[in-house]
Parts: C-alpha cells; structure tokens; sequence
C-alpha cells in the first residue's frame, strides 16, 4: 500500500513523518529528496520559467518519481512525503501560477503516462490558514523555502481545487494542533487505512 501526504510548505509532513518513523517501524517513509536534481538543474543552467527548460527539468523529476515509487512498493506499507501525485500537478500547473499557458500535456504524455501509474492509494492532505503556515515557515529556520510565499499565494488555490473532494482524498485541519498531535493524527490516519486494505 502505498500512502502520501500532501499539503502546503511548512504544514508539517516532514515532522509528521519523522514521528511516524519513530512512533510506527512497520511503516517505509519515502523522503522527497531532492538535491540530485537541483544540482543537475544548475549544471545545466536550466530556468524553470523558459518553456523549453522547464519541459527537461520536469522529466528530471517525473523520472525520479517512477524510480522512488518502484522502491516504494517494495514494502507492505510506504508513506511518500509528497508522492507521484504532487510531481503531475505541479508539472501542469506551475506555469498557470506565473500566468503563462504552456502545452504540457502532450509535450510530456510519455513521462505523465508513467508517473500516472505510480499514484498512491490515499492521500492525506493536511491544511492550515495562510497565518499558520507562515508562522510554521517563520519558527523553523533550518530551512530557506525561497518559494513559499508564491507557492502559497499562487499554488495552494491551485492545489485545493486540484486535490480536495477527490474520492481517495482525505482531509486534516492542523490549525489547532501542536506537532505531536499532527504526528499522532496521521498515524491514525496510516494505520486506520492499513486497516481498511486488510479487510
């Protein structure tokens, strides 16, 4: 089974899945690691905002994404922060975020095609207010998120409309809770879709 958590920058799915890699062993939790391909991006001096660049950074990740999905399933249960379904929404909605109507589909069907089969059984999607998510971004310094006021300004409605009210979507408020209760609510989570594939 393979599960995802999805969401905004600094909503927590690093922290919760640190907690479940503490808190439930029998879970793989596969990392969105990604300085292979921001390293290659520089090497080649690809910009992300010019159409033909964008179209070669963008197989770079989805190809990544088949390799990680293939490893993935390779366990009973795996948990991907951020899975194959942030790669395909992001690769056809990025240039909608800065306003430019760029054919994707077809230019990369090959690539989509085969990231389309590496789709996570159920998604949690955690969410939080714009003033939450920045507080989240402000109290935790280890980490640049040069993207995140456009990410959130320009993706997340994107995102929402993109995710939300999906059949195998499920929703997690996380407003109020602390970061522990976040870890131990998608814990729940995993666990009570562990049960349900049992059945």
């Amino acid at each position: 089974m393979i599960l995802s958590l999805q969401g905004c920058m600094a909503v927590g799915k690093t922290t919760a899945v640190r907690y479940l890699q503490t808190n439930a062993p029998y879970i793989n939790i596969s990392y969105e690691i990604n300085t292979d391909i921001v390293e290659e991006v520089k090497r080649r001096n690809l910009d992300k905002n010019v159409y033909e660049d964008y179209l070669e950074i963008q197989k770079l990740w989805l190809k990544k994404e088949v390799l990680r999905y293939e490893k993935a399933k390779q366990y009973p249960c795996s948990v991907m922060d951020f899975g194959a379904e942030e790669i395909e929404f992001y690769t056809l909605n990025y240039p909608k975020s800065i306003g430019v109507d760029w054919e994707i589909e077809n230019a990369l069907k090959k690539e989509l095609d085969e990231v389309r089969q590496c789709m996570p059984d159920r998604i949690l999607f955690l969410d939080a207010s714009d003033d939450v998510l920045r507080s989240h971004k402000q109290n935790d310094p280890t980490r640049s998120r040069n993207f995140f006021e456009h990410h959130l300004t320009h993706m997340m409605p994107l995102k929402r409309q993109w995710f939300l009210g999906r059949e195998n979507v499920d929703l997690l408020m996380v407003d109020e809770l602390s970061a522990e209760e976040v870890g131990a609510a998608v814990k729940k989570w995993c666990d009570q879709c562990i049960q349900q594939s049992q059945k």
